[in-house]
């Protein structure tokens, strides 16, 4: 239903791509600080799109604003610290998602005005951006926020974990395919977009 504007596909395109090159380029850098090389090796360490699109996860993104990347090669056991490397460099994607959302909240309050293209193409960056950060944090394999959850487990739960690891991409499609995720994925959304526009209002009357 997303696709049915020709002329909107001219905002969204480029403002997922700006969604989807950031989310990854965080996840390369940020492996790279914690020392390790493997993205920066495999040419993942780039803001080049190309580098990190996945086309299904990306029709999906343009139809229902929910999908996916390619997901960036990490080796945790080049990190200073397996555990809190993974968990920052995990959390590295959505971060930079919901900062960019933020910014473009902030350009849309202050420096648009609903009817031109910028202020389009802003609203897109912004819903994106902040979609794709709360999709990746749920906590379900192969998603951002299952690696979060692993890395804060304590050792003896861990084995839970990887028995239900495998069964993560298929537990996620079938909450996407019955529309649950949606449920508390949209609302969830939304509240982050209206504390931006609160935030916001607070800093800069």
């Amino acid at each position: 239903m997303f696709l049915n504007n020709p002329e909107e596909l001219l905002w969204r395109i480029p403002a997922l791509l700006i969604a989807i090159t950031f989310h990854e380029y965080a996840h390369a850098r940020m492996a790279y600080a914690w020392g390790d090389p493997t993205a920066k090796l495999q040419g993942r360490l780039t803001l080049n799109p190309i580098s990190h699109l996945d086309p299904v996860g990306t029709l999906m993104l343009l139809i229902a604003r929910f999908g996916w990347a390619r997901p960036v090669p990490i080796n945790p056991a080049n990190f200073r610290d397996q555990r809190r490397g993974l968990f920052w460099v995990s959390l590295a994607g959505p971060g930079m998602n919901l900062l960019l959302g933020f910014a473009a909240a902030f350009l849309l309050m202050k420096f648009t005005s609903p009817g031109n293209a910028f202020h389009s193409f802003m609203v897109n960056v912004m819903i994106f951006n902040v979609f794709l950060a709360v999709f990746n944090i749920v906590p379900l394999p192969p998603l951002d926020g299952s690696k979060m959850l692993v890395s804060l487990l304590p050792k003896r739960y861990l084995h839970y974990y990887y028995a239900v690891e495998p069964y993560g991409p298929f537990l996620l499609i079938v909450l996407l395919l019955f529309g649950l995720l949606p449920v508390f994925l949209v609302p969830i959304s939304f509240f982050i977009i209206d504390l931006f526009r609160f935030l916001i209002s607070l800093l800069i009357p």
